[in-house]
């Protein structure tokens, strides 16, 4: 049986129907840019991570930009990321005219590493850093590393891109964040009908310019106070967003149902799965498996032969990427997000995986399993 690695048309029942009445409504109405449904979507996702405002834009590399300016990180700065990420994450630094430093992660979490990031900061004395939650889980060493650079009087933005549904110590980790963003690209947890992100701001101030900047620097229609550009988020990807939030409880039940089933099931394959830190609940955005780089490429095969997805989240570290080269500043380590980014494999994983496909990537996971 084939499984793919993820599969965004398991739609609940009614769910299309509501969509067509939220596309025939906005149309109705030329309810394309801003309005009523995003309005009532960044109050429903301040309502549940418990940020002071929200505000919704065009994606999620333009929050990262948006929350570096609204900080006031500009050109010359040193800011300061993980080796393992998105891309994008490295992106946001160039665009605003910053300078990235990267700093190596922890193998046992697959976040940043406390020890390097404190290295990072005498060495370099960055403006900023970028503390990215990765995988759908972040560190288990969160609220040291939050006052490690707060004692440091580093600025800190933490790109959850992939971590919305999930929880630290029983609350949502945009909460307690001084400036943090989101992605909504159609594979995420919650995921848009196309591009869409925000930021979670825990000011009205900044929240403001956050606002200002991502629509134009406006302080009215036709009048400016601030450099900025076009982030507006439209009204079919707000409507689309607050559907999604309807279910979305039920759906991150069913990948952490999925995500736990892998690492118990397999626990005596020899495969090692990562499982989140003890004081995260994971989201259930990725199965993260690492293998041995050198048979990496036998355990693909015997998926592939099965007609199994899977993906490589991510293949690179930022470092060895060949588009970092010109704009690096500096590197703290690096080895450990170089090791994990040709040994990482994941596992299909989204929601409402049927029980036969969820068996169906055990059985062959645990088979391919024996190459290792």
């Amino acid at each position: 049986m084939a499984v793919p690695f993820i599969d965004l048309k398991r739609f609940e029942p009614g769910f299309l129907d509501r969509w067509a009445d939220i596309c025939r409504d906005t149309s109705a109405n030329t309810r394309f840019v801003g309005g009523p449904e995003v309005q009532r979507l960044e109050q429903r996702l301040a309502e549940l991570t418990g940020a002071t405002e929200v505000v919704g834009c065009a994606n999620g590399t333009d929050a990262l930009q948006l929350a570096l300016r609204a900080i006031g990180v500009g050109e010359g700065d040193v800011v300061v990321i993980p080796d393992a990420t998105f891309w994008a994450t490295f992106e946001a630094v160039i665009n605003v005219g910053a300078k990235p430093v990267t700093v190596d992660i922890d193998e046992g979490d697959l976040q940043l590493d406390v020890d390097a990031f404190r290295e990072s900061i005498k060495t370099y004395r960055p403006k900023a850093a970028i503390l990215v939650h990765l995988y759908g889980w972040g560190s288990a060493k969160l609220q040291e590393l939050r006052s490690i650079a707060a004692e440091a009087g580093v600025l800190l933005v933490e790109d959850g891109a992939q971590v919305l549904g999930a929880e630290v110590d029983g609350v949502s980790p945009y909460r307690d964040a001084t400036i943090a963003t989101v992605s909504f690209y159609p594979a995420k947890v919650l995921g848009a009908c196309g591009d869409a992100g925000a930021v979670f701001c825990s000011t009205a101030e900044q929240a403001q310019v956050v606002r200002q900047l991502g629509n134009h620097g406006r302080t009215s229609h036709y009048f400016h106070g601030l450099v900025g550009w076009n982030s507006r988020m439209g009204g079919l990807e707000a409507g689309y967003l607050n559907l999604g939030l309807d279910v979305l409880e039920a759906r991150l039940d069913s990948r952490r149902e999925v995500a736990e089933r892998y690492r118990r099931e397999l626990a005596d394959s020899g495969l090692r799965l990562i499982a989140p830190p003890d004081n995260w609940r994971e989201n259930g955005y990725l199965s993260v498996a690492l293998i041995d780089p050198e048979r990496r490429d036998d355990f693909q095969a015997v998926l592939r032969e099965h007609g199994i997805g899977f993906g490589n989240v991510y293949p690179s570290s930022i470092a060895t990427q060949p588009g970092a080269e010109p704009w690096l500043v500096g590197q703290v380590g690096g080895e450990i997000a170089d090791r994990v980014s040709r040994g990482v494999v994941n596992l299909p994983l989204f929601a409402s995986m049927r029980e036969e496909e969820v068996a169906e990537v055990i059985s062959v996971a645990g088979e391919a399993a024996k190459v290792l």
